[in-house]
């Protein structure tokens, strides 16, 4: 195991898991990796045995992930399941006076069902982060993650060498919830790059220019380039979306929490809501466990391109 701040103490060797799919899966595998413990739970039994199989303890409840770590991360699909895993974790502390537990919640979701959580589990002595993650799996192991956090000063000072296990760009950003907030202005600036690299690709096969050949000119400016057109152009050149990075059923939820966001703030955003609608098509071609890149296959079908099948 190792600190990447001699300023901090060294993170505890016992770390929670709550959820294990991609993102809390990719985790647990990282944090096993760097001789950390962890205990993880998922209401999936097979994720409990990806877990079990990289070397880590699967648990049978929230319950029992409290019982052998002090810090447990949750990354959970919805706010339906934070409220679930919050209420399980505030009964277990009430039940067992003493514990002293951080919670850090890495979930992208709705504001108020973060703050939701972290109202409740304060009531119970648990000081809670809002870490959410800018990255996917392939950019954990480069190191490229960015995790927003915010929430109690002392709490992120406490656990910060914990988070740079993952990433040295672990920002704080003040007041609790500001880390969503800043999640959320990203996956609004992905959604439009995804679509618009999809279009790019597009015009480019139609007027004759070899797809590989934009990447490769593209990707690597100082000017147009970015991570994002690096990682997703690369699956609309080839045509193959899988195995995803982000599936695009998923995306709809951030896409929904985005546009809801929006409307109560009375904020325009005409490209976004552009965008949207590809990705809903997207859903409507049977492309909704394929990575977000299969919006090039939805214009591409608008463009009159001949469908390619197996994403």
């Amino acid at each position: 195991m190792k600190s990447s701040d001699t300023n901090h103490q060294i993170p505890p060797q016992k770390i929670g898991l709550i959820g294990l799919g991609i993102m809390g899966g990719a985790m647990a595998a990282h944090l096993l990796k760097s001789g950390f413990e962890v205990y993880g739970f998922d209401i999936e039994p097979t994720a409990r045995k990806r877990l079990k199989g990289l070397g880590g303890k699967p648990q049978t409840g929230v319950k029992d992930v409290l019982q052998h770590s002090d810090i447990v991360i949750t990354s959970l699909p919805s706010g339906q399941a934070l409220k679930i895993v919050t209420e399980e974790i505030a009964l277990e502390l009430i039940s067992s006076k003493g514990l002293q537990k951080i919670l850090i919640e890495t979930s992208t979701l709705p504001l108020q069902d973060k703050e939701a959580c972290a109202k409740q589990l304060k009531s119970v002595g648990i000081a809670t982060l809002d870490c959410p993650i800018i990255g996917t799996v392939s950019h954990l192991k480069e190191r490229s993650w960015t995790i927003y956090a915010s929430g109690p000063k002392k709490t992120y000072q406490h656990v910060l060498p914990l988070l740079r296990e993952f990433t040295d760009d672990t920002p704080y950003l003040g007041a609790y919830g500001s880390g969503t907030k800043m999640k959320l202005a990203a996956n609004h600036l992905v959604a439009i790059y995804n679509v618009a690299y999809a279009e790019s690709v597009t015009l480019a096969r139609k007027m004759g220019l070899d797809p590989r050949d934009v990447l490769e000119h593209f990707g690597n400016s100082p000017i147009l380039g970015t991570g994002v057109m690096r990682s997703r152009m690369a699956m609309m050149v080839k045509r193959h979306y899988s195995p995803p990075t982000m599936k695009i059923e998923i995306w709809q939820k951030d896409m929904g929490i985005i546009g809801d966001l929006a409307k109560t703030l009375n904020c325009p955003t005409p490209l976004f809501t552009a965008s949207a609608d590809i990705y809903t098509a997207a859903m409507a071609q049977n492309l909704a466990l394929e990575d977000t890149a299969a919006t090039a296959e939805v214009l591409a079908s608008m463009a009159g391109i001949k469908p390619q099948r197996n994403h």
